[in-house]
């Protein structure tokens, strides 16, 4: 019977040392990175699906204000292209689809009040194999919907961490501390 007891015990304390032992080294969670501006004007409809994801990512990291008029903010993203596309991937032995491959293409700059190029044009492309039975339309309808929806999260953090690392003209060659 003591043999599970102290068995427990010596488990219980190595996971109680655990977030000590974290700490110690320096790990942390990632938290917000803050924006090297203050205010940016989203280039895009406004009321788009996309641009109300990015403002509200935006105003959760922090202090960066996004503007409803280019000549306010600070600087300007500027979308230059944003398009999906569903490819056909492969097809049964009878000719009908068995796999489509969904592709999301976002192109953006950023540029400051004057129209000078912090971030020079850049891609973000994100792809996702989707398989296809044709027995389950609706529910591969569904599918592809969360697929679009899961790649539209990840191209907004890969847009965030993006502009997060821009350096703007006059700054300190420091990155910003949170």
């Amino acid at each position: 019977m003591s043999l599970p007891s102290a068995s427990r015990r010596r488990t219980l304390a190595l996971l109680g040392a655990l977030p000590l032992a974290l700490a110690g080294c320096g790990f942390q969670l990632r938290g917000p990175r803050p924006m090297p501006f203050d205010s940016i004007y989203l280039g895009m409809y406004e009321y788009s699906e996309l641009a109300t994801a990015i403002k509200r990512q935006l105003r959760a990291n922090g202090k960066t204000e996004v503007t409803s008029r280019p000549e306010e903010a600070q600087v300007r993203l500027e979308v230059l292209a944003d398009t999906r596309s569903k490819v056909i991937m492969s097809l049964n032995a009878l000719g009908k689809v068995r796999e489509y491959q969904l592709n999301q293409r976002f192109r953006f700059r950023l540029v400051d009040k004057g129209g000078a190029e912090i971030i020079g044009p850049s891609e973000i492309s994100l792809r996702r194999d989707m398989p296809y039975d044709d027995t389950q339309v609706l529910a591969k309808e569904q599918e592809e919907k969360l697929l679009y929806q899961d790649m539209q999260k990840d191209l907004i953090q890969q847009l965030l961490r993006r502009l997060a690392t821009a350096r703007m003209p006059g700054a300190a060659d420091t990155p910003p501390q949170s």
